[in-house]
């Protein structure tokens, strides 16, 4: 999926329970609107049936769901946005943990970018495809990789990354 993919989505499920919100307003809006015809409309209309009563009670929690449903909301798309932002500092965090690491093993830069595929989890024949080149020359190159970051193979490469990022104060859950 792609990034305009998930924007696209995310603001249509926005837009979709804002508007759910709107015709739950005008619903209790509706309710009200009857319960108060009920009660200080014309005289012949004024008789206190059970249904009215039963209305009343419906209005009552409808607006109140309405209300606790739109806080609800505001606080999800806050809290949604703050994520997004703490997302895109982890993101920044992570590509400056990598340029540290390749400098520090003085990565060549083809092997920065083989480096770089290899831990976004491609394939050798992907990377080869994607850089032009043969399989054998990935090979050889994810292999002077693994020898300079000190290293036997991918997942310890990519093991690196995390175990230091998680060291570096990432919140934990509470207990």
């Amino acid at each position: 999926m792609h990034l305009a993919d998930v924007v696209m989505n995310k603001t249509n499920t926005q837009v979709a329970l804002w508007i759910l919100l709107l015709l739950q307003a005008l619903c209790a809006l509706f309710f009200l609107y009857d319960g108060l015809v009920d009660i200080f409309g014309p005289p012949e209309q004024r008789e206190n049936r059970f249904s009215d009563r039963f209305e009343y009670v419906i209005a009552t929690v409808l607006g109140c769901s309405v209300v606790f449903t739109g806080y609800q909301l505001r606080n999800i798309l806050v809290r949604q946005k703050r994520v997004e932002d703490q997302l895109m500092v982890a993101s920044g965090a992570f590509a400056e943990l990598l340029e540290k690491h390749f400098a520090d093993w003085s990565l060549t830069p083809s092997e920065r970018d083989v480096a770089l595929l290899a831990i976004k989890g491609f394939s050798i024949a992907e990377m080869a495809q994607l850089r032009e080149t043969r399989q054998g020359t990935i090979k050889t190159q994810c292999n002077a990789i693994y020898r300079k970051a000190n290293v036997t193979g991918r997942p310890q490469l990519l093991s690196l990354f995390i175990e230091e990022l998680m060291a570096d104060g990432l919140p934990r859950p509470p207990k």
